[in-house]
């Protein structure tokens, strides 16, 4: 009796209506294979260490605690601000809080129920979001662990680059250790770093940009070609997709530096009002002694140009947040339809980053409530789902873990999606 699997490949930062027969063929192609779904959105923040703990859990950032790719701790009564995408942030986010996540992952889901093995190429952080505790096998570049995070053998380490050869190495590695060898677990996902890591530096829509997308529609066409030729692909989930999209930065704002000039903020330094930018979005956290500056915090941010949607500590509900950590009120940045120079739309206003890469004006970036940013795509074949259809109901995706379980015959509760076969059930 064959067991069934689930396989689930990410592009990372590929927005929906970039796929087309002359820039992604082979997925492009697949919609025939699989259910697409056409009304797919992702979290706030659109942000790949979000998406990933909410693709993981199944979960809204409320309630599996990993509020931004940028967030804040409250650590011996202060405000301390992290870059979510460290290799130990949610180890050390455990040591603070007591949990790495608020939820359960699928590795953990899975852990006596066949297995999870996760290969990934984005930053460590969002890697390791998928599998914190250490329930299965993850592999990634800054280190690959066994159960109870014990590190793997340097010959099974993954020794790869945040580029196109390295995501290519990694498919050929994923294919050969997970997809066609034996012993195959419940689940296995690779998640590509392209083309989200040459979109942060590149126009969309330039030629540089579209080779990237046809390298990493290559990658996603090896791994189909490998679960086409699987004996017991009838049993087998095969979901392809992306964790969000990207805008065009139009601008860089110095979000503290404006409400250290209204008054708002004490300094740039200071620890009572607390940016933490997540790309063309902010998250904005208050100490209990500056909880006074709220609404006029949320007054100012809405008078300025450069602020699409402003949601303030009783609207977080709206975007899937919870106030922990003294999160106050958030930011979507302003958006707009006008074109790049090459004929893409979608622009937005980036917060500036407190610290790493500076924005490339002119180049992609997400993190917000944007049109393209919030348009990732998906496809699905396999039990449940019909070849050649389009499903237009929304879906998102905290929708990804249920579906996985309910293909696997395990319970999908405490979760905030729905399973997505047709039916409810695999």
């Amino acid at each position: 009796m064959n067991v069934r699997r689930a396989i689930l490949v990410i592009l990372d930062g590929l927005r929906r209506d970039l796929i087309s027969p002359e820039t992604t063929p082979h997925v492009a192609a697949f919609a025939a294979q699989a259910e697409q779904f056409s009304d797919y959105s992702t979290v706030f923040p659109s942000c790949t260490r979000v998406v990933s703990a909410s693709l993981a859990t199944g979960c809204l950032p409320a309630h599996h605690g990993l509020q931004g790719n940028t967030m804040v701790l409250v650590e011996d009564g202060r405000l301390v601000r992290h870059d979510a995408g460290r290799p130990d942030f949610l180890q050390h986010k455990r040591r603070v809080t007591g949990r790495s996540l608020g939820v359960p992952t699928l590795a953990e889901r899975l852990r006596e129920h066949g297995g999870a093995v996760i290969f990934s190429n984005v930053s460590p952080g969002a890697a390791y979001a998928h599998d914190p505790d250490g329930h299965g096998r993850i592999y990634h570049r800054a280190g690959s662990f066994g159960r109870g995070r014990t590190p793997l053998p340097e010959a099974e380490q993954l020794r790869v680059s945040l580029d196109v050869a390295g995501d290519r190495a990694m498919t050929e590695r994923f294919i050969a250790e997970t997809v066609l060898a034996a012993g195959r677990p419940a689940l296995t996902l690779m998640w590509l770093g392209e083309p989200d890591s040459s979109q942060h530096a590149l126009p969309l829509g330039s030629p540089e940009h579209l080779a990237v997308l046809t390298e990493a529609d290559r990658n996603a066409k090896r791994v189909m070609d490998a679960v086409a030729q699987l004996p017991d692909r009838e049993d087998v989930l095969f979901l392809l997709g992306s964790d969000h999209g990207h805008q065009t930065v139009s601008g860089v704002i110095h979000i503290e530096a404006e409400l250290v000039a209204a008054g708002l903020k004490e300094s740039l330094d200071s620890d009572e009002v607390v940016v933490a930018s997540n790309g063309t979005s902010a998250l904005i956290y208050l100490h209990p002694d500056a909880a006074a500056r709220e609404a006029a915090i949320a007054s100012f941010l809405a008078g300025q140009d450069w602020a699409g949607t402003v949601l303030t500590r009783a609207e977080l509900h709206r975007i899937g947040q919870s106030t922990d950590n003294g999160l106050a009120c958030a930011v979507s940045m302003r958006e707009t339809e006008a074109p790049n120079a090459f004929g893409i739309v979608g622009t937005s206003f980036a917060a500036k980053r407190s610290e790493g890469k500076e924005d490339v004006i002119g180049a992609g970036q997400h993190g917000g409530l944007g049109a393209a940013e919030q348009s990732p795509f998906l496809m699905i074949s396999g039990p449940g789902f019909l070849a050649g259809a389009e499903r237009s109901k929304a879906a998102s995706v905290i929708d990804i873990a249920p579906t996985i379980l309910a293909h696997l015959g395990l319970p999908g509760s405490g979760t905030d999606g729905n399973a997505l076969q047709r039916g409810g059930c695999g």
